[in-house]
């Protein structure tokens, strides 16, 4: 059949105009060739739709059931493209977000509480994984952005520094050091320490071992290869300190105090990194991208700093 989609849109118009001459003003058409287009239509269908009088037109007992069903595809197909355009600018769709710090504070759980906000849209996920598993995702296209600490990967031509975050000393809160205020380094040296083997475990334990490992001096350090939640549980059992970024502290835990580990009157913070594959245009990444530049306003003015967010710690759980 011969049938357009112009023709489908003059038929369902006639029909809720009950007039030619209406429906053509509706659809900026001459009304001659809006009735040429039914007239088509019913031709190629082999069934009047319309019955002509004087005084406008109304539709045949098929052309109701006709234009019934015509109506719910024209409303189907408005939703498509619709959803179709939406996708194009990144308002609607899919992003996969990779990241391995924790979400119950800090800057990440702001973006991506602020990226739902402005696109409600957007279907994203999220992998939690090692940064090795993170960036390899990338590299295969399962993972569209991905939010890690570490030194820059130099087989990356897109990532953006974004914020960077202290390192604290979770404590049981009898232990004797949570009587101070902030923690330096040195009060760590005779402390057992109890790190996660998982990211960014390893990365803090190299900042403990340059800050305390003197000649002669071992550190009393025991590795688990568990989630940051389960060391914070261990700290809460009495089994020692531990050593974590500040977006881990939102989360409440029974029995942990957190404290500011510093070096002098120096805070010690952790650099967050975003990677992303040049050759993904997910639309929906772009605009997540936009809202980490603008975020992070030294980055999107071209300052090259480390672009840190607020200090001000979400503690909402």
């Amino acid at each position: 059949m011969s049938i357009e989609l112009r023709h489908l849109r003059c038929a369902e118009t006639a029909e809720r105009c009950g007039s030619f001459r209406q429906a053509a003003d509706a659809l900026s058409l001459k009304q001659s060739n809006l009735s040429r287009r039914v007239r088509h239509l019913e031709e190629e269908l082999g069934v009047a739709l319309f019955e002509r009088t004087n005084g406008g037109v109304r539709p045949t007992r098929a052309g109701r059931d006709f234009v019934r069903g015509i109506r719910r595809i024209l409303d189907e197909l408005q939703l498509v493209i619709e959803c179709t355009k939406a996708v194009g600018r990144g308002e609607a769709g899919c992003l996969t977000i990779g990241f391995y710090t924790s979400l119950s504070a800090g800057n990440l759980k702001a973006s991506l509480i602020e990226f739902c906000r402005r696109y409600p849209r957007v279907d994203f996920s999220t992998v939690e994984g090692s940064r090795a598993r993170l960036l390899d995702g990338i590299h295969n296209g399962t993972i569209d952005i991905a939010i890690v600490t570490g030194e820059p990967a130099s087989d990356f031509a897109h990532s953006m520094v974004l914020w960077s975050e202290r390192i604290v000393v979770a404590l049981r809160e009898d232990h004797p050091l949570a009587a101070k205020e902030v923690i330096d380094w040195t009060d760590l040296k005779r402390a057992r320490i109890l790190l996660s083997e998982r990211d960014p475990g390893p990365e803090i334990r190299d900042i403990l071992v340059a800050k305390l490992n003197s000649p002669g001096a071992s550190l009393d350090i025991i590795r688990h290869d568990v989630t940051l939640e389960n060391i914070k549980s261990l700290v809460g059992a009495g089994h020692g300190v531990s050593l974590m970024c500040e977006a881990c502290t939102g989360a409440t835990n029974a029995g942990v105090v957190y404290r500011e580990a510093r070096d002098g009157n120096e805070s010690t913070r952790i650099v967050y990194r975003a990677y992303w594959r040049d050759e993904n245009n997910n639309p929906a990444l772009g605009n997540f991208i936009r809202l980490l530049e603008e975020r992070c306003p030294s980055i999107a003015s071209g300052n090259g700093g480390r672009g840190e967010f607020s200090r001000t710690r979400d503690r909402s759980p």
